[in-house]
């Protein structure tokens, strides 16, 4: 049973609608799929769940049509696709000299009668599935297991299977002529062979046995008599020694940083004296600001090269056929079918491979192109490589900017006004740059007048602690207390290693509170997305603390396996969190982004999977090394042949 159809034109003027059943409007699933997957170009799969209801539609491009069909998602209505493709030729059909001579004024004014031939093509896919009729098992006697008899399925110790001993057979044969070139030089060797096998066929089986015996005990004793070599005078000394660098300090009391000290303080975290400008690379730059991700591309356009008869003759014989032929390739006089653009899509898809999107994400970016253009009329002096591309690129710049824009000094801002601080959770696996990139955003934060706590819950990795200690001396000698009214800027709330990283978490933010931080930034351990006891504890930590902003920490140099990481993060969080609306993934860092060059991939993959976007970008290893997303030049890059 069908909750509803509908047919609207893509500039949102419903043409005609069916309601199969009491109840509420289509409006809110359809609202959904047009927010959701049509201004997203995420039209890949032709299908979409809205709550209780399973959408199914189609695109006329040639019309600007869209066809939706609704219904409840625990039924498996086997005619759905039927139905609507007939429909739509229907639809097509009837009001196609209509749509043809009035255009847009057609759809204003047309009056759509349309319910009488909907309710016949509905009958007629009902049955046609009833007509179907079920698969049957097959009997015993249909299967192959019945054809064989007792005596070949019995198999008797120590006979091999015909299958196998006709395999040897064949490579026996294969190896004929290398084994001849080996003959002379192996003569001796098979001659010995098969002396032994005519001497085990004339024994009987106990003097064989008798024989394997005493041949086994004399490998034996060899073996035992090898291994008993003399011990050398000078034995090693049990327990590794400590390595000595010749640069390095020999005093362990120098190089132990694991005094515990009291959180937050300024003489726990000493002001460091380094060199500023090694930490903040370019001078030139406006304190406080993210700049843009740039990249320098050929901004030609690239001349698309028509196909001609390569034989010269017949071109000046044929001038202006020639010239005639070149135009109507040309000329948008013709609309696009999937057969045309199915060469370029598959370049696409493996261009899009190549620069690191995930193979599943690049499948269904294609699949939604397609969808999208199939059907639709070229423009004048257009040809398909270049129409096909345009949309992939308007297509990856709309997945790059998705829905909601996460601005994190607005939001800090506005907890600043209700008198609590701003609390960021990172969360991802080891080894992206997760304590490195918080110390960055500090930094950036900090410059834009807020006081940061840090809280260290990576109580898990050897010198996780260390190192956001390091952190935040380096960042209180750029940013001294004296420079600020006497107010330390950035602190470290730390309680050690093998602690609840939810509780320590807790009593950070309940620091914040009292202290009047503005920020609070929790570090957390690095975990594998497979790990469960891990996971389950990182949807703890976010349940209980509920941050106002979770960043996944991820690098630019996976693949597929960003897909991966993210999937099964958001299912990890929300499988194990106790709360009927569990909090996922808001937002992402993408991180070493200075070292993939052109293969920006990993963007379009995390993005596309989660529809959360990329808040931070990380470029380098200063502090200042910190971008916003600029989806315009990560879609030259991906372009870039």
């Amino acid at each position: 049973m069908l909750d509803f159809f509908t047919i609207f034109s893509k500039g949102g003027l419903v043409l005609w609608c069916f309601q199969g059943v009491r109840g509420p409007a289509a409006t809110a699933p359809v609202n959904a799929l047009i927010r959701s997957v049509l201004l997203q170009e995420r039209g890949g799969n032709n299908s979409f769940t809205h709550e209780a209801l399973t959408l199914k539609y189609k695109l006329d491009n040639q019309f600007e049509l869209v066809f939706v069909v609704g219904f409840q998602k625990i039924l498996t209505l086997t005619y759905v696709d039927k139905l609507i493709d007939d429909v739509h030729k229907e639809f097509r059909d009837k009001y196609r000299n209509e749509f043809q001579q009035k255009g847009a004024l057609g759809l204003l004014n047309g009056t759509f009668d349309f319910k009488d031939d909907f309710m016949r093509l509905l009958r007629d896919a009902e049955e046609s599935s009833k007509v179907r009729a079920p698969t049957v098992m097959k009997t015993f006697e249909q299967s192959l297991k019945s054809q064989k008899t007792v005596k070949c399925m019995i198999e008797t110790r120590g006979e091999k299977p015909k299958e196998k001993v006709k395999n040897k057979k064949n490579k026996g044969s294969k190896k004929d002529g290398t084994e001849a070139v080996a003959a002379p030089s192996k003569a001796s060797a098979g001659d010995k062979q098969l002396s032994a096998a005519g001497d085990k066929e004339e024994l009987t089986k106990d003097e064989i046995l008798q024989k394997n015996r005493e041949e086994f005990f004399r490998r034996h004793m060899k073996a035992g008599e090898k291994s008993r070599s003399p011990k050398p005078d000078t034995q090693k000394e049990k327990g590794k020694k400590p390595r000595v660098w010749d640069l390095g300090n020999s005093n362990a009391k120098v190089l132990d940083y694991s005094n515990s000290a009291t959180n937050g303080s300024a003489e726990a975290c000493p002001v460091e004296e380094f060199d500023p400008d090694m930490a903040l690379g370019d001078k030139n730059r406006e304190p406080g600001r993210l700049y843009d991700l740039e990249y320098e591309s050929d901004d030609e356009a690239e001349e698309e090269k028509v196909v001609q008869n390569p034989s010269k003759p017949s071109a000046k014989k044929g001038g202006l056929g020639g010239m005639f032929g070149m135009l109507k390739g040309l000329v948008g006089s013709k609309s696009l079918t999937r057969e045309d653009m199915d060469p370029v899509l598959e370049k696409m898809k493996d261009h899009l491979i190549a620069k690191n999107v995930a193979a599943e994400i690049a499948v269904q970016l294609c699949e939604s192109v397609a969808k999208k253009l199939e059907g639709k009329v070229m423009g004048t002096f257009t040809t398909v490589t270049s129409t096909v591309k345009q949309a992939l690129q308007e297509a990856l710049v709309q997945i790059l900017q998705p829905q909601r824009r996460v601005d994190v000094l607005r939001d800090v801002m506005d907890a600043q006004r209700h008198r609590r601080p701003y609390v960021v959770t990172f969360c991802g696996v080891n080894g992206v740059g997760k304590s490195t990139n918080l110390a960055k955003i500090s930094f950036w934060l900090i410059e834009n007048g807020f006081s940061v706590l840090i809280a260290a819950c990576d109580t898990f990795r050897a010198g996780a602690v260390e190192q956001l200690r390091t952190h935040t001396r380096r960042l209180n000698a750029l940013h001294p207390p004296e420079s600020h009214g006497g107010r330390t800027m950035v602190q470290l709330y730390e309680k050690g290693y093998g602690k609840d990283a939810a509780g320590i978490a807790m009593e950070a933010i309940s620091y914040a509170r009292n202290q009047g931080f503005d920020v609070v930034l929790v570090d957390t351990a690095g975990r594998m997305q497979d790990n469960a006891p891990l996971m389950t504890a990182l949807a703890k930590l976010i349940a209980v603390n509920a941050p106002d902003l979770v960043l996944f920490v991820g690098e630019a140099l996976v693949g597929n396996e960003a897909v991966d990481q993210l999937v099964k993060f958001n299912k990890a969080l929300a499988d194990h969190s106790m709360a009927q609306t569990p909090r996922l993934i808001d937002g992402i860092v993408l991180t070493k982004f200075d070292t993939i060059d052109d293969k920006v991939g990993a963007a379009i993959s995390m993005t596309y999977i989660t529809s959360k976007p990329i808040v931070f970008v990380g470029t380098g290893q200063t502090y200042c090394d910190l971008r916003s997303l600029n989806a315009k030049a990560v879609v030259a890059a991906l372009m870039k042949a």
